[in-house]
């Protein structure tokens, strides 16, 4: 099994950015992919950015330009860059992998955009 951590959340105006991280407790080398989630109050949970072991990326049209997702394996982490960050960005922001037939979650940090 995997264990994850998310950080990095907080309050930020518009306009502004926030990095977040995604720690793994074991070797994310042969973990092929990632996604990173968010859900916003009252909304379903909504798949925001993921990325392969190869670095194949993909984000949702709602991000693209502004969000960058990306991964450090020696450091065991996945990373979530957000810039432009806009009202309705806020949300709880969860990390997810797929391993070993299961999936696996962080217990989400929350992003608040607001001024």
């Amino acid at each position: 099994q995997v264990q994850l951590v998310e950080s990095g959340g907080g309050l930020v105006q518009p306009g502004g950015s926030l990095r977040l991280s995604c720690a793994a407790s074991r070797s994310i080398f042969s973990i092929y992919g990632m996604g990173w989630y968010r859900q916003a109050p009252g909304k379903q949970r909504e798949l925001v950015a993921t990325i392969t072991s190869g670095g194949s990326t993909n984000y949702a049209d709602s991000v693209k330009g502004r969000f960058t997702i990306s991964r450090d394996n020696a450091k065991n982490t996945w990373y979530l860059q957000m810039n432009s960050l806009k009202p309705e960005d806020t949300a709880v922001y969860y990390c997810n992998v797929p391993f070993s037939g299961s999936y696996y979650w962080g217990q989400g940090t929350q992003v608040t955009v607001s001024s």
